[in-house]
């Protein structure tokens, strides 16, 4: 079944206000082919990059699923607090009308706010893996009534080295589950994940190779290391560059050139690992409120951004992949 609609679904009434509220006029490919097999309880494969919709991929047939008792049953695995803080959101909006309660939780905050919120009892977990295993170690989350789990962003959390927690995490779960995992890539450690710990999954794809979205202009400039900096700084200027992110590959670049660029007379802020979480925060809410023009950030601090007024982003080093 290829899903056409939202209406094709027959969704509760509950659900299509939500999604109405959100202004999804059609599907997106990831959710014609990923939501109707959700719906049926498959396992799922989705192959996607970040952006095509895949959050409300699972996360509609999620919110049909989930009940009003207090049980936690679906557990979310993200790579990043960021991205754990933006699914948490999104699916917040698509439950808006069901009594279900969403909580993110990831490192760099108190634990103990979080065990409480466990305690009241929620419905629906979205964190990283290294917390999520704490918690669960602790017993402060059960996953006894978990009947639903998904992996997001697999590939980076792969390359993050969280196979070892992802696996414990999954040893953990009931043996009747579905499960969803979702990634940009399908390398072999990604499908022996799958094969391990997936019920006979159906993979659906909507990504050929290295394609990107077709309303974004790729440009790129030959320069020596020596004049990256000069190199950027004439770029800004020239293409009126108003607010972008740029991308470093190491937290110690981000450092270096946030500094020079604010030497400079730019208005920049750095974004990494090493912040603590207050900091995250503050310099996202500065990003989103335009009161900073330029965010620099390796790129795995970078997933879960969602800021709409960005016009460039700049790979001031070379991608690794």
């Amino acid at each position: 079944m290829i899903l056409r609609t939202f209406q094709d679904l027959r969704l509760s009434p509950s659900v299509v206000s939500a999604i109405d509220e959100l202004n999804f006029s059609e599907p997106t490919p990831i959710q014609q082919k990923a939501i109707p097999l959700l719906k049926a309880g498959c396992d799922v494969i989705g192959q996607a990059q970040t952006g095509t919709g895949k959050t409300a991929a699972f996360g509609i047939p999620l919110a049909e699923r989930i009940s009003e008792n207090n049980d936690t049953q679906a557990l979310i695995l993200t790579p990043t607090r960021e991205l754990a803080l933006q699914v948490a959101n999104e699916l917040k909006k698509i439950t808006k009308y069901r009594n279900v309660h969403i909580e993110a939780i990831f490192g760099g905050q108190p634990i103990v706010p979080q065990m409480k919120a466990l305690n009241r009892g929620v419905q629906v977990v979205v964190g990283t893996p290294g917390r999520i295993l704490d918690h669960i170690k602790r017993k402060t989350l059960v996953t006894a009534k978990v009947e639903m789990v998904v992996i997001d962003e697999a590939d980076e959390m792969l390359d993050m080295g969280f196979i070892q927690d992802i696996e414990l995490i999954l040893k953990q779960m009931p043996a009747k589950r579905q499960t969803m995992l979702f990634s940009a890539t399908l390398q072999n450690d990604i499908k022996r994940l799958a094969k391990r710990y997936m019920d006979d999954p159906t993979t659906v794809s909507v990504t050929r190779g290295n394609e990107t979205a077709s309303t974004v202009d790729q440009v790129f400039y030959r320069t020596f290391e020596a004049h990256k900096l000069e190199a950027l700084t004439r770029i800004i200027e020239s293409k009126h560059i108003e607010v972008a992110i740029v991308f470093c590959r190491t937290k110690k670049g981000v450092s270096t050139l946030a500094k020079s660029l604010n030497e400079k007379g730019y208005k920049a802020e750095e974004l990494h690992g090493d912040l603590t979480q207050p900091q995250r925060l503050q310099v996202m809410k500065a990003f989103r409120e335009k009161r900073v023009r330029l965010l620099i950030a390796t790129d795995i601090a970078a997933r879960g951004i969602d800021v709409a007024h960005v016009t460039h982003v700049v790979n001031y080093d070379i991608p690794e992949d």
